[in-house]
């Protein structure tokens, strides 16, 4: 770990950022601002920040300068992880680099424009994209959940969709199951900022494997719908609605069954069940496993499915949860019962 040890004077605070994989540590006044870190970076790293991206997680999301705030204090994301989203010194030298000079002439013939190119197309799908993947480099495997993101990213279906409600978003990340999984259920998906990133649950619990692609998959398209709307109403509904069935239209592989693709395929991951993919709960952009199958709640009530009235939906909810915890005591309630209900809660 590189510690750029007091760039200022009365040094009180300690933070650090990761880059390309390599953690910089970083001695700054306790007054120190987002501003005071980005001009550190470029007097320590030489990386301007013209081209500096942070990436700050949990919840603060993809800053970058001109800050929003410029006044942010660093106090307030120490416990933060800060990862640096940037080329470095050498990769921003090798793009001046003169071209090699000209060794004779060419044989090569000028190429005329392709007719039969869709140009319109091409340039609306480099900007109705996901603009950076990032998987997340201290977990195992790496390439492979790029190659995940990569294929989401290249889906016919989410391409074709994103291209028609002209959805940009910022970066696309893998999210960590361990700090997503509660008592109450474990989180798919996340929009945070209406699309400046969207984090998806690539990973199995256990991080020996990956959760099958048609359930990550309908989770983005959850996702996506937060770009327009935030709170988990007929709107939002309809629009899930409709971005899951251009998805499946558009996408000429239908649900990717080639044999180059059997990577992500996952038979025993259902994520819920299949009548009730929306049955679970949704809590401030946040896609859970669980909760009941009648309702789209977390805890508390937020949105009945249409037809029952608000006594009838927080009845059913009621039911269903007593319901689930007797099917759980009768699995056997020794050591093992913490484990059976959390299973039992994504099975729902």
């Amino acid at each position: 770990m590189e510690d750029f040890t007091p760039l200022f004077q009365d040094a009180t605070l300690s933070i650090t950022i990761s880059h390309h994989g390599n953690p910089h540590t970083f001695q700054l006044p306790s007054t120190s601002t987002i501003t005071d870190l980005s001009t550190a970076i470029h007097t320590s790293l030489q990386i301007p920040p013209l081209t500096q991206k942070f990436m700050i997680t949990p919840k603060t999301g993809l800053l970058k300068p001109p800050f929003p705030n410029p006044s942010l204090p660093l106090s307030t994301i120490l416990a933060k992880k800060i990862v640096l989203l940037a080329p470095t010194p050498t990769d921003l030298s090798s793009l001046t680099q003169p071209a090699s000079p000209n060794l004779g002439p060419s044989t090569l013939k000028p190429t005329a424009p392709n007719r039969h190119r869709d140009w319109r197309k091409a340039q609306d799908e480099a900007t109705y994209t996901f603009h950076t993947l990032l998987p997340l480099p201290y977990l195992p495997q790496p390439s492979r959940s790029l190659r995940y993101l990569e294929r989401l990213r290249d889906d016919a279906g989410i391409k074709a969709s994103m291209r028609k409600h002209k959805f940009s978003v910022g970066v696309l990340t893998e999210m960590n199951p361990a700090e997503h999984t509660t008592h109450d259920g474990k989180t798919l998906g996340l929009n945070r900022n209406r699309g400046e990133v969207i984090e998806l649950r690539l990973r199995t619990d256990a991080y020996d494997g990956y959760r099958d692609y048609k359930v990550i998959r309908k989770t983005l398209c959850h996702e996506l719908a937060h770009n327009v709307w935030g709170d988990h109403d007929r709107n939002f509904w309809d629009l899930t609605n409709e971005i899951e069935k251009e998805v499946e239209r558009n996408d000429w592989r239908r649900g990717g069954h080639s044999l180059s693709e059997e990577e992500f395929y996952n038979p025993e991951d259902t994520g819920m069940d299949g009548e009730h993919m929306d049955g679970g709960g949704w809590t401030g952009g946040e896609f859970v496993l669980g909760g009941s199958t009648e309702t789209r709640s977390a805890g508390s009530l937020e949105t009945q499915v249409p037809g029952l009235s608000r006594r009838e939906a927080m009845a059913r909810a009621a039911e269903e949860r007593i319901k689930r915890q007797r099917e759980v005591g009768k699995g056997g309630g020794g050591g093992g019962g913490g484990e059976e209900a959390a299973s039992s809660r994504e099975r729902q």
